[in-house]
């Protein structure tokens, strides 16, 4: 599968139906994943969630077309998704900064959000070396930050630094953090926790049953190096993997200046 080809197709799809419901089991056909990896993996390269580029995407053409011809704002709504002027309106004055009635006399003012085009370099390399392992019950301790897929990569390295600088000096260095999922395949939302593999007071207790796991190495324990790995298991590996993914929470194992990602799967 050319991945980047069908990333564009998917892309395409979305501009060329923006004026229509825009069905994400659809989108998620074009790179033969589901709804939620879709979302992941869009997110993860384009640093925006997907539904936040199509409203963008929605508003931009939105400001064009109130500029350039002569519907009616509450048609313009309607077409581009919103029920009433007076949603569409507060969208577009969040987005563009003036007020839809306000265009003709300020077009300077519009913002113009581009259409995404990715690129075979952005796939990077897609070979990927693993192994697999079996680890026994864990019982952890440790707290969590809400978050979901679009913001965990500056949540987790904020709530992994504040929680390090306040247990360190009495407990060493954190042993895990964990990607916990609300629903990995429906929804975008997950829980990021920092844990210890020893009974700490004030954080709560997380029993990790026994299981088998993939096991991708990342030679660092840097947020943004541990993150490209995770990235390019979704990317490169996900979706051509002969396992059954469960649905247990990711692990990331600090140890001896290296991170192990383990992903579990069905024994």
């Amino acid at each position: 599968m050319n991945t980047y080809k069908n990333l564009n197709k998917m892309l395409d799809y979305i501009d060329n139906n923006l004026e229509n419901e825009i069905e994400y089991s659809k989108l998620a056909m074009f790179i033969g994943v589901n709804e939620y990896i879709m979302q992941r993996i869009f997110s993860f390269l384009c640093n925006i969630s997907l539904a936040d580029y199509i409203r963008k995407r929605r508003l931009s053409n939105a400001g064009a077309d109130i500029y350039n011809t002569n519907e009616k704002i509450i048609d313009i709504a309607i077409k581009y998704g919103y029920d009433n002027s007076t949603s569409f309106s507060r969208a577009f004055e969040r987005f563009h900064g003036i007020k839809p009635s306000q265009v003709k006399n300020l077009p300077d003012k519009l913002k113009y959000f581009p259409k995404i085009t990715f690129t075979e370099n952005l796939i990077g390399d897609t070979n990927i070396e693993y192994s697999i392992i079996e680890k026994d019950e864990l019982i952890l301790y440790g707290t969590y930050v809400e978050t979901d897929c679009c913001n965990i990569g500056k949540d987790a390295p904020i709530h992994f630094s504040n929680i390090n600088s306040k247990y360190y000096d009495i407990y060493g260095d954190i042993d895990y953090g964990m990607v916990e999922y609300i629903d990995r395949y429906k929804s975008s939302k997950c829980r990021y926790w920092v844990l210890y593999n020893k009974k700490i007071d004030g954080l709560k207790k997380y029993i990790m049953p026994k299981s088998k796991y993939l096991v991708f190495i990342t030679n660092s324990q840097e947020a943004i190096d541990i993150q490209k790995t995770s990235n390019r298991f979704y990317l490169n590996f996900f979706n051509n993997c002969k396992y059954t993914i469960s649905n247990l929470p990711e692990l990331e194992y600090y140890h001896d200046g290296i991170t192990e990602l383990l992903v579990p799967i069905e024994n």
